[in-house]
């Protein structure tokens, strides 16, 4: 039987594993964070945990047989579901996946920790860590490059003027979305643009052409 000390640290392993990939999200500024994906691995490493030693003054009486995979089962459907929650569909862009599939390999990592596979835990945390960081920017010259551009103006007449912009700057609208905010004196446009450009684009030179469309009072690129 194990004991609670060796309880205990593998909740902590599971938790700075967890907060591992939690952090990588949090630099990027995506909906779960470091602290999601530290509850994530401690909650699995705890439930695993719970599934392996807490019935054994059950089982011992020799009546009862259990089933220690049947609570991890359900924990990688119930983390599938906390996942789904980070995913947004905008027209026709899906943001989210990558940060669901994250929370999927936390948990994941966590039931692997509070089963005792703590080397398989470490380089499964390292190869999610591989994909999230190192991937992305070894090959990121081969796929096309998002973009979020966001517009404040006083007219939607500086729609084809930006698209004009745009096309000009090698940029390719996948999807935009307007909305009015009215005043008493007049409306204000909030205009969302979607880009993908197939190379490098010089942000100044696009701020810069933006700028100088009268229409447009705020501009955001990123």
């Amino acid at each position: 039987m194990m004991t609670e000390v060796e309880m205990i640290a593998r909740l902590f392993i599971a938790g700075i594993l967890g907060a591992l990939v939690g952090f990588e999200r949090e630099k990027r500024f995506k909906e779960a964070g470091l602290r999601t994906h530290f509850l994530v691995a401690v909650g699995s490493a705890l439930v695993m945990i719970v599934s392996k030693y807490a019935f054994f003054d059950v089982v011992n009486n020799g009546t009862i047989e259990l089933d220690p995979s049947r609570i991890a089962a359900s924990v990688i459907s119930g983390v599938g579901f906390l996942g789904a929650g980070t995913i947004l569909v905008q027209r026709q862009s899906v943001q989210g996946l990558t940060t669901a599939a994250g929370l999927w390999s936390t948990a994941g990592i966590g039931l692997a920790i509070g089963s005792g596979m703590y080397i398989v835990s470490i380089c499964g945390t390292l190869l999610v860590l591989i994909g999230l960081e190192v991937l992305s920017r070894l090959f990121k010259s081969y796929f096309p490059k998002s973009h979020k551009l966001n517009i404040h103006a006083h007219s939607n007449e500086v729609i084809p003027k930006v698209l004009d912009t745009l096309t000009v700057h090698h940029l390719q609208v996948i999807t935009y979305q307007v909305k009015v905010r009215s005043t008493d004196q007049q409306n204000y446009y909030a205009i969302d643009f979607q880009l993908k450009s197939e190379k490098a684009v010089n942000s100044n030179d696009i701020l810069k052409a933006l700028q100088s469309i009268q229409e447009i009072e705020r501009v955001k690129y990123q």
